[in-house]
């Protein structure tokens, strides 16, 4: 089993930063790839950044490369996403999620269907 836990979430003026975090725990917690989603009311959960289980090969949604970044510390099995550059449609639940396999890329990362585990979410709200 697989607990993962999402932080850093807030309310953030256009052009600002914030950093999200994601805990994971549990005996085999760190041998998948790990994601991150969102999903904005009204709208479907759309994907927006993924990385191995080495850390290496991130992946990001159109909409977001260049702007945020995805990163994992082993030492402390937890999972980032940078957020720089905040714009009000990146208003939405953040989600993280553990892959079913170690390592993912472009469309197997993607599809929300590959993820086995998620946390609960944590809010990001930008504001114009």
């Amino acid at each position: 089993q697989v607990q993962l836990v999402e932080s850093g979430g807030g309310l953030v003026q256009a052009g600002g930063s914030l950093r999200l975090s994601c805990a994971a725990s549990g005996r085999t917690a760190w041998n998948y790839a790990m994601g991150w989603f969102r999903q904005a009311p009204g709208k479907e959960r759309e994907f927006v950044a993924a990385i191995s289980w080495s850390g290496s090969s991130p992946t990001y949604a159109d909409s977001v490369e260049g702007r945020f970044t995805i990163s994992r510390k082993t030492a402390n099995n937890t999972l980032y996403l940078q957020m720089n550059s905040l714009k009000p449609e990146d208003t939405a639940v953040y989600y993280c999620a553990a892959h079913i396999s170690n390592y993912c890329s472009g469309y197997t990362c993607s599809q929300a269907n590959r993820y086995g585990y998620w946390g609960q979410g944590t809010q990001v709200t930008v504001s114009s």
